[in-house]
């Protein structure tokens, strides 16, 4: 919204009437300009209030990206119309007073920035948080033929297969470990300090900080530190962790990160940040050679290519959305809603919860598995339970050491109607396999 009114105020006062007369912008003078929200100005019980979603299903399924509230929706639709409207009359940064792309990048850049804590020239905006992972780890510059690279089985999918195109391409030795479970902080630690300690050629680690798999959250800057320690480097997967858990990018004490901003910050789909210390920028290489901005600018980092503007525009009006909620206000609600469906299911012997009790090691995803649910297609048959017979929309996940799983994540929107609503599926389905 502000490149809007800045277009229109730039272009009023600066061209004659006649020509907007003609192209008609003069007529989006009057538009309605949605009201600023302030921070912690929306009080978490009314958040249902805010998100238009499908009737009649409980969507415990949040975790593959989050719903736009109807604020930033109302912006993004209003961002599309306007990107269509002046395409590249606008795109191509020749309007005055500073309405183009290059402003609304910034905008969002510097958005995305204040919200974890870091200095906007270390922020890049990316198609997706896997973009940005991606373009960390294969453009890692320390990693030669013979040096080793570390991830576990609850790293996500396209992490691990950028690890193993380090094996594939660049010679590296690939090591894989399992999260031990329970995944206790202490567990964890030794779990990491072993493979540390056996892979003496380790130049580069993958730390996800919530797992997409089971929603374990680890001891990330505890493990940064560990690393640092043998000469490792960390890239950090903090897509479920942004607008989730409220922390700032120091307090995990990473060099480099990458998330998804359509996930918990609820901007529109196709949206990504990546994060590199200042200090680091130098040491990940340039995207494809893309010599077209200054090599140690990070926005060098990220492919050449049209994405969706109007999303990137959108992006400051989910950052205020997250403010107007609050990020401790909004850990504590995600927390409230995940413990309701788990303590209403710790009595059932035959349900088993795969994080742990630690508050710190866990957070709005929690995954469980049912007794006797062994492979693929169990974990498949109960997600299909729970839908068509209860309506309640979970994901099953593979790829974990122990066992499938079935993943549980409550959105900003969820009730706690919805929660137990699957409380109440899994006590007449618990026994499923037993």
């Amino acid at each position: 919204m502000a490149n809007r009114r800045s277009f229109l105020k730039s272009a009023l006062l600066s061209a004659p009437a006649t020509v907007f007369a003609s192209s008609g912008i003069l007529g989006q003078a009057g538009a309605p300009v949605a009201k600023k929200l302030t921070p912690n100005s929306i009080a978490v019980e009314t958040l249902p209030l805010h998100f238009d979603v499908e009737s009649g299903i409980h969507n415990l399924e949040n975790g593959y990206w989050g719903v736009m509230p109807r604020s930033v929706a109302q912006v993004y639709a209003e961002q599309t119309a306007f990107v269509t409207k002046t395409n590249s009359i606008w795109a191509r940064n020749v309007l005055p007073g500073g309405a183009c792309l290059s402003a609304g990048g910034r905008e969002a850049r510097e958005s995305v920035a204040a919200m974890v804590g870091a200095l906007p020239e270390e922020i890049a905006i990316t198609r997706s948080g896997s973009d940005a992972l991606q373009q960390l780890i294969t453009n890692y510059k320390h990693v030669k033929a013979g040096d080793a690279v570390i991830y576990c089985d609850l790293d996500y999918d396209a992490m691990i297969a950028s690890m193993d195109w380090l094996g594939d391409h660049r010679g590296a030795q690939v090591v894989k470990f399992a999260m031990p479970e329970p995944a206790t902080t202490a567990n964890i630690l030794a779990a990491y300090e072993d493979v540390l300690k056996r892979t003496p050629n380790a130049k580069l680690l993958l730390v996800t900080q919530v797992s997409n798999r089971t929603g374990l959250v680890t001891p990330v800057k505890e493990i940064v530190t560990m690393a640092r320690a043998r000469g490792v480097d960390t890239i950090v997967d903090i897509a479920h962790g942004v607008a989730c858990l409220d922390f700032k990018i120091d307090d995990l004490g990473c060099d480099f990160a990458g998330w998804s901003v359509h996930k918990w910050t609820s901007a529109p789909l196709g949206t990504g940040a990546m994060y590199i210390r200042k200090s680091r920028i130098d040491d990940i290489d340039i995207a494809y050679d893309n010599h077209d901005l200054p090599a140690h600018d990070i926005t060098a980092r990220v492919p050449a290519g049209t994405v969706n503007f109007a999303a990137v525009l959108s992006i400051p009006s989910a950052v205020e959305f997250h403010y107007a909620v609050g990020g401790a206000a909004k850990e504590k609600h995600l927390r409230s809603l995940r413990d309701r469906w788990v303590d209403r299911v710790r009595e059932l012997s035959n349900v088993e919860i795969c994080v742990p009790d630690e508050p710190a090691r866990s957070c709005a995803i929690t995954s469980f598995r049912l007794k006797g649910m062994r492979s693929n297609e169990d974990a498949q048959q109960v997600q299909k339970v729970l839908f068509e017979r209860y309506r309640v929309h979970t994901v099953w996940r593979k790829g974990v050491a122990k066992g499938p799983v079935i993943r549980v994540t409550p959105g900003l929107y969820s009730t706690f109607a919805d929660c137990d609503a699957l409380a109440a599926a899994l006590h007449k389905e618990h026994a499923m396999f037993a």
